[in-house]
C-alpha cells in the first residue's frame, strides 16, 4: 500500500495562473506512470480551487440605454434578422424628399433582360424639369448619351431630379414623357404594396412631391432591404465619388464628376443608402451600416437639419450594433 499524500504532496503552484485567475497546479506525484494521470489530477484540483473561490460566477451584462434621437420619426432593425431595435414614429406618414430615389433605383434594377450599358439621349424636358421645380441636379446636358449605369450613379450620388426623370422615361411606358413618367411612377407604387409598405404612395419619381408623396421610417427601411439585396444598388450607394464620361452629340467625350451627399459614408461602417431634404419633407436618411459582423438598417424623417440627422443616425448605428453584440 503506497503512502498518503497530503495535498501539499499532491500538488504545488508553478506561479502560473489561467484563466480564471487562480493559480495552475502542476503534480508531484511520484510513483505513479502515465501522463493522463497526472494531467486530470491537475484538472481536478485546479477546477476545486476556482469552484471553492467562487471564480465561475458571470459578470452581468451591461444594459444598453436607448437612444434620444431629434428627428420626428426613426425606425432601426437587425439586417440580420428582421428584429426592430429601435422605433419613434415608425409607422406616421411622412414626406420622403430624394429617399424616393431608391424605389426608383429598385424599379429600374428589377426590370427584366436590362442592360446597365444601354444608353439614353438626354432630353430638354429634363432640363426644363429641374428649372421649372428648382430641383437637385446631376448637371446632365441636352444631347448627352448617358449611360443607364451613369444615371443611376447620377440620381443616387449627386440626387439629380434629371437622371431619375431620365430613367422613368426610360423604363415607363408610353407615347409621351408625361405618359411615360406617369406610367413608371405607377410601377413604384405596385412594388411598395409587394413590398408591404401599406403606408406609402409616390407621385413623383425623384420626391419633388405634387401632394401625395408620402411613407414612413418603417416602410422606407422596407425598401432599404430589398434594394441592398441587389449588387449594382450596393455598389452605387457605397461609392463616394463617380466620374461618368458621356458621348456629346458631336461625338466628343465629357466627364462629369458626382460626389456623394451622404457624408456618413464609411463611418462606422456605413455603406449607405439616401439622402433627403426638402422645404416640408426638412432632413431624412436612409442608412445601412455593417461592422463586425453585426448589420443594422433603418430610416430618420423630418430632422430639423442636416447637423440633427448625422447625429441621430450615428446614434442609432451605434446603439444598434451595442443591442445586438
Amino acid at each position: 500500500m503506497r503512502p498518503f499524500l497530503s495535498p501539499l504532496q499532491l500538488g504545488r503552484s508553478s506561479g502560473a495562473f489561467n484563466v480564471f485567475g487562480v493559480p495552475q497546479l502542476i503534480t508531484a506525484i511520484t510513483g505513479i506512470k502515465g501522463s493522463r494521470f497526472r494531467r486530470a489530477a491537475a484538472v481536478t484540483v485546479t477546477a476545486g480551487a476556482v469552484l471553492a473561490t467562487g471564480a465561475l460566477t458571470a459578470a452581468p451584462a451591461q444594459a444598453v440605454t436607448t437612444p434620444t434621437i431629434t428627428a420626428k420619426g426613426g425606425f432601426l432593425m437587425n439586417s440580420a434578422n428582421g428584429k426592430t431595435l429601435f422605433a419613434k414614429a415608425a409607422d406616421t406618414k411622412r414626406l420622403t424628399a430624394s429617399t424616393t430615389k431608391v424605389m426608383t433605383a429598385k424599379v429600374v434594377l428589377s426590370q427584366s433582360n436590362l442592360n446597365l450599358n444601354a444608353t439614353v439621349t438626354i432630353k430638354k424636358a429634363y432640363s426644363d424639369y429641374i428649372v421649372a421645380k428648382g430641383a437637385s441636379s446631376a448637371h446632365l446636358i441636352v444631347g448627352d448619351k448617358v449611360t443607364v449605369r451613369q444615371l443611376l450613379y447620377g440620381m443616387m450620388l449627386e440626387s439629380g431630379c434629371d437622371a431619375a426623370m431620365a430613367l422613368a422615361d426610360k423604363y415607363g411606358s408610353g407615347s409621351t414623357v408625361s405618359a411615360r413618367t406617369k406610367n413608371f411612377i405607377a410601377k413604384m407604387n405596385t412594388t411598395a404594396k409587394s413590398l408591404g409598405m401599406t403606408k406609402t404612395h409616390f407621385d413623383s419619381f425623384d420626391g419633388n412631391s405634387n401632394g401625395n408623396n408620402y411613407s414612413t421610417p418603417r416602410d422606407l427601411t422596407k425598401v432599404a432591404v430589398s434594394a441592398m439585396k441587389l449588387s449594382t444598388f450596393k455598389t452605387v450607394v457605397k461609392t463616394k465619388s463617380y466620374t461618368a464620361k458621356t458621348t456629346t452629340k458631336t461625338g466628343s467625350t465629357r466627364s462629369t464628376k458626382w460626389s456623394n451627399t451622404n457624408t456618413l459614408l464609411g463611418w462606422n461602417g456605413t455603406l449607405g443608402v439616401k439622402t433627403g431634404s426638402g422645404t416640408q419633407a426638412k432632413y431624412c436618411l436612409i442608412f445601412a451600416a455593417t461592422k463586425n459582423g453585426e448589420s443594422v438598417i433603418g430610416a430618420v424623417m423630418t430632422a430639423a437639419n442636416a447637423t440633427n440627422r448625422t447625429a441621430d443616425v450615428k446614434k442609432l448605428i451605434t446603439y444598434g450594433y451595442a443591442k445586438i453584440s
